[in-house]
């Protein structure tokens, strides 16, 4: 089968329909009618919707993490608090053994007598494309399972009136379109997984068919990724993303009233502001912007008013005006005696930005299993202008992948390995860590440690910890 590739010099101009491929123009075709399902006609909503749905509610506590949290030391401090529901497979939706399924954690959430359940779908065809080893379980052409068989169920489900007075936030399968701005050819960081994703449309149709499905649920508000600033924090990437949502929210039926809102920081660890210095700060003569090697031409390097500039671009492309922003805070506290408590030396804008940075990554684009990082602000409603939460969409000490070479059972992802190219590239990573998804206690014990705002009591574990 033939593929036209889109044009990258249209920086995604040019409309999804004039598909990546014949299999993905025939899924587009069917995907409008298929979006309706019975009783719930595409683009349309049943009720009106709060503006923001945290306001005033009881968010749901996942027991399956609150569990593991509880069983580490000091974790109780943290184990009350809410995070989402991760479907990153198909398996995950139905009950299996002792875990849980999508619907146990819906009745679990009627139980706790909570008005709100997080979910993050993330199961796309070629999902994690950007790294060498994907942990994605559909590949770049399969489309149609994921459709039939991960987001229809999902949405039936949902759609079970047992489940009405719940307020479910559904996080669209963060981390991927920002891949095909930043990880496809002709940049330099381009990988053969997010060309291939390119050619076959497989994340805007996805995420548009999911969108066209779950947006006109009446009690369900749906929030797509914009990233974070590590990634798109120069002005023309963000404006690319911006021109790929907007084509996104058009496809498969959607359209770009059915987003509720968008969603920064999703499994990453951006501080929400830098205290100590601006990426437009002159430091002898020096612009901070172009001569500071972790800026490296950032124009936004801390997630507020990376978000500022992202909603205003949105709301000027189409998107509703009302549209909320969550933020996730799970893993950017940076807190521990590394952190600096003012500004640094202005002898030069390299010496100024690094003693200065509350962000300690040696790079700002590493992102497996930081050892140096903390538990960021608590989930709360409302803590900012125009941001309808804090929230926990990644749950604290669950790795984010596996660093150890040599292992046939395990996906290596070197980013995930602590001693990656003999440590001549300092990824920040923890040793040890298991397989993306798994339970990390090690992790988990760095980032009680370095928490901030500060977890205020001994228990927490102080100092080095075994690798």
């Amino acid at each position: 089968m033939t593929r036209q590739r889109f044009p990258w010099a249209t920086r995604f101009g040019a409309a999804l329909a004039t598909s990546a491929s014949v299999t993905t123009a025939v899924v587009l075709a069917g995907a409008v009618a298929a979006a309706a399902g019975p009783g719930h006609p595409v683009g349309v909503h049943h009720l009106v919707k709060m503006d923001n749905p945290y306001a005033g509610a009881q968010v749901y506590v996942n027991p399956e993490w609150s569990a593991l949290a509880a069983g580490e030391p000091g974790g109780h401090l943290v184990a009350d608090q809410p995070t989402a529901v991760r479907l990153d497979r198909i398996a995950a939706i139905d009950r299996a053994g002792d875990r849980m399924g999508l619907r146990d954690h819906l009745d679990e959430a009627l139980r706790q007598g909570a008005d709100l359940i997080q979910l993050v779908l993330h199961d796309l065809p070629g999902r994690d494309c950007e790294r060498l080893a994907s942990t994605g379980e559909l590949a770049y052409d399969e489309l149609p399972r994921y459709r039939a068989e991960f987001v229809d169920p999902i949405t039936q489900i949902l759609a079970d009136p047992a489940y009405a007075r719940l307020r479910i936030v559904a996080i669209i399968e963060p981390n991927s379109l920002a891949n095909l701005v930043t990880h496809t050819s002709p940049r330099p960081d381009a990988t053969f997984g997010c060309d291939q994703v390119l050619a076959y449309g497989s994340y805007p149709l996805g995420i548009g068919y999911a969108l066209a499905r779950l947006g006109p649920l009446p009690n369900v508000y749906p929030y797509l990724d914009v990233s974070h600033p590590g990634q798109l924090g120069r002005a023309s990437d963000a404006a690319d993303l911006v021109s790929l949502l907007q084509l996104t929210a058009g496809q498969s039926g959607a359209t770009p009233d059915l987003v509720h809102g968008f969603i920064a920081n999703v499994g990453n660890y951006s501080v929400l502001r830098e205290r100590y210095f601006r990426t437009r700060d002159v430091i002898n003569g020096e612009p901070v912007r172009t001569h500071s090697s972790w800026v490296a031409g950032r124009d936004v390097v801390d997630v507020l008013p990376y978000l500022a500039a992202m909603r205003h671009r949105l709301t000027a492309a189409g998107f509703p005006r009302a549209a909320g922003i969550l933020v996730d805070t799970s893993r950017n506290g940076w807190g521990g005696p590394e952190r600096p408590s003012g500004p640094g030396p202005r002898t030069s804008a390299e010496e100024y930005v690094e003693a200065g940075r509350l962000d300690r990554r040696a790079r700002v684009t590493n992102w497996c299993n930081l050892a140096d990082a903390g538990i960021g602000v608590r989930p709360v409603a409302a803590p900012a202008p125009g941001v309808d939460a804090y929230v926990w969409a990644t749950a604290p000490g669950v790795s984010d992948g596996f660093g150890t070479w040599g292992n046939a059972f395990h996906p290596y992802e070197p980013r995930c390995d602590s001693d990656y190219a003999a440590g001549t590239y300092d990824t920040g990573a923890l040793p040890g860590a298991p397989p993306a998804g798994e339970w990390f206690p090690a992790y988990f014990q760095r980032l009680l440690a370095n928490a901030w705002p500060p977890l205020a009591t001994a228990d927490v574990v102080r100092g080095p910890l075994p690798t």
